[in-house]
């Protein structure tokens, strides 16, 4: 077996090219003793005295435990592929090797040595780790990959060498195919997951061939660069919220091994704007407890385990405001294949110090700019605000330039459909990943504008290639703001659109679209997707109701118009089902090289001020 082995792994040496010259490693780097990935032989003595020092830790240790316990009875992984993807058993594997191997390391029970074992023993086994959706294989890769190296010194020898040789034939040895090995270019989630997964398995396995680890490692090295990039210049996550916790989260996988490792980074955390996207995730989540599900996202918020370290690299207690809130949360946490890195991550620091943060708006620039703004973070019926701009173009984005979600009350009432999963769509046939104009992906109804809470003319769809940023914004506590130029995705309907969001006087939103139209008349429509119920009042008003609770929608600008709703069912036999959902607004028809401006007014039930019955031109939003 070790012989075989060992001429295998010269054979990749040409494959590789192994003489490529390091550009980050040195070829004398010394690697430390197992186990060395992320949670070093003793560190085990910290976490313990935080368990027992601090209830909140005690906490999220026990739902690892518990969740072992469970485990240790279930049968082991199928090799079970779904269209495409392996990934959900490639997840569950990481998820059950990561949460066994730390309980062992705390307990030294047996138990869930033998039970990470039998695991890795099966999942090496199969035929392959699917290199064709690579993510399958870099997720796979890493959780093999902590079980080898945590739990090497108690491993059978006979585990061992199925193992490792399933870490080099099934996870690292496919990256080195250019069939397989694409997103070592992309800018997206896959280039952080996937190098996270590669390097750990290199990691896990170095002594075998120090000269192929070493190569892997530092291939990942350069090539993350390239989507750590997309955080500048402050932070926000081109790919939304939910991919925020995918690539990210695999990101600091990656960089936090390598610190351990190396004893750095290689500089890549202090990239432009990366430690500061910690304020984008948690400025994401609203009022109501969902998220700003923009793009393909889901719309829900549970803990986070990056957090912990991005709270730890910052010296910011704050960024752990939210996650102390998500303790309670243990059947969600439990479901976090990450949950134990969180453990590691946080172990020097107290839960109980985690106080709201101070700063009521938050603006990042980037490829999907947005402003994130609120009244309070201690008040529940606070309201608050999530303004997108950006362009449809980026990765995973959706036609929802100009879109908002909306909170008061601890409702969501402004709100946005997110993601279709992808499964449902692919196995009726539909090129989902088509990103031109007249591509298939936008004939999917939750992708198209016509189902934001955003801005149409002549009911079409907005332009691919247009791109918006935030050109302004305010600070200020009673005229929270920010204001887009939204023209570039309506290109020959309109030669200026632009649109402003305020929370005035931290009572009600204002939402305010200027618009200069060229030589053709068009009809605009302006459109607000909310779960509310929607009774159409007088006046170009309309009262919204959610769980008892009410909300104004009101039309100051233009004059006269027709409240109405659109159903939010998709046209296509593919799309899925929007239940509890309905589009409410209005159309105005815009004559030729007209000037136009619509406002509307959101007031939650219980204002205390009187709303204004005129709002100031975007130029003064200052």
């Amino acid at each position: 077996m070790e012989k075989r082995f060992f001429v295998f792994l010269l054979s990749l040496l040409f494959v590789f090219k192994a003489s490529a010259q390091l550009v980050y490693l040195k070829e004398e780097t010394k690697m430390p003793n197992h186990p060395r990935i992320l949670f070093l032989q003793g560190e085990e003595k910290a976490i313990l005295k935080n368990i027992a020092s601090d209830k909140n830790w005690a906490k999220i240790h026990q739902v690892i435990l518990t969740e072992s316990d469970r485990l240790l009875n279930q049968p082991t992984l199928e090799r079970i592929q779904v269209g495409r993807r392996l990934l959900a058993t490639s997840r569950e594997c990481l998820r059950r090797v990561f949460y066994l191997s730390y309980t062992y390391r705390i307990t030294n029970d047996k138990k869930y040595l033998n039970r990470a074992e039998q695991e890795l023993l099966k999942v090496s086994q199969f035929s392959d780790w699917n290199p064709s959706h690579f993510l399958d294989v870099a997720e796979m890769t890493m959780g093999v990959a902590i079980g080898y190296d945590w739990l090497f010194t108690d491993l059978q020898h006979s585990s061992k060498d199925i193992i490792k040789a399933a870490i080099l034939k099934k996870g690292i040895e496919p990256s080195l195919d250019s069939k397989y090995n694409y997103w070592l270019k992309n800018s997206n989630n896959w280039n952080q997951v996937c190098n996270a997964g590669m390097s750990y398995g290199a990691l896990a396995i170095y002594e075998e061939n120090p000269t192929l680890a070493r190569q892997i490692i530092d291939r990942a090295i350069g090539s993350i660069q390239i989507p750590m990039g997309d955080y500048k210049p402050e932070g926000a996550y081109p790919e939304g919220y939910s991919y925020w916790g995918y690539g990210t989260s695999f990101n600091i996988m990656f960089l936090s091994a390598i610190q351990k490792v190396f004893n750095t980074d290689f500089a890549l955390s202090e990239t432009e704007g990366f430690l500061k996207t910690a304020g984008y995730f948690q400025n994401m989540v609203g009022t109501s407890g969902k998220n700003f599900n923009y793009s393909d996202a889901g719309s829900g918020a549970s803990l986070s385990p990056a957090m912990f370290w991005f709270a730890n690299r910052n010296k910011d207690n704050s960024l752990l405001y939210a996650e102390k809130n998500y303790l309670n949360d243990e059947k969600s946490m439990g479901k976090d294949r990450l949950l134990p890195a969180a453990m590691i991550w946080g172990k020097d620091m107290s839960l109980d110090k985690a106080n709201a943060p101070k700063q009521l708006i938050w603006v990042g620039q980037g490829k999907n700019p947005v402003a994130l703004m609120r009244t309070s973070w201690t008040d529940p019926n606070a309201i608050y605000v999530g303004f997108k701009t950006g362009s449809p173009s980026v990765s995973h984005g959706h036609m929802d330039i100009g879109s908002f979600v909306m909170d008061a009350n601890s409702e969501r009432w402004s709100m946005d459909f997110g993601m279709q999963e992808y499964e449902s769509l692919e196995s009726k046939g539909v090129n989902l990943w088509g990103m031109t104009q007249n591509s298939q992906r936008w004939q999917v109804y939750r992708y198209n504008n016509l189902a934001h809470s955003t801005l149409a003319f002549d009911n079409e769809f907005q332009r691919v290639e247009g791109k918006a940023g935030i050109q302004q914004y305010t600070t200020q506590p009673k005229f929270l703001s920010a204001v887009s130029d939204i023209s570039q995705v309506y290109k020959g309907k309109a030669s200026e659109v632009k649109r402003g969001v305020a929370i005035i006087d931290q009572q009600y939103v204002a939402v305010k679209d200027e618009i200069v139209t060229v030589e053709n008349p068009t009809t605009v429509r302006w459109a607000m997707l909310t779960p509310a119920e929607v009774s159409i009042d007088a006046n170009g008003s309309a009262t919204l109701t959610k769980k008892g609770k009410k909300l104004q929608l009101k039309v100051l600008e233009p004059a006269n118009v027709t409240l109405k709703t659109w159903s939010t069912e998709g046209r296509n036999d593919f799309d899925a089902p929007n239940p509890g959902t309905t589009l409410i607004g209005f159309e105005a028809a815009l004559p030729a090289n007209s000037k136009a401006s619509l406002t509307i007014l959101l007031i939650p039930e219980g204002t205390k001020t009187e709303t204004k019955q005129t709002i100031p031109t975007l130029k003064d939003w200052k």
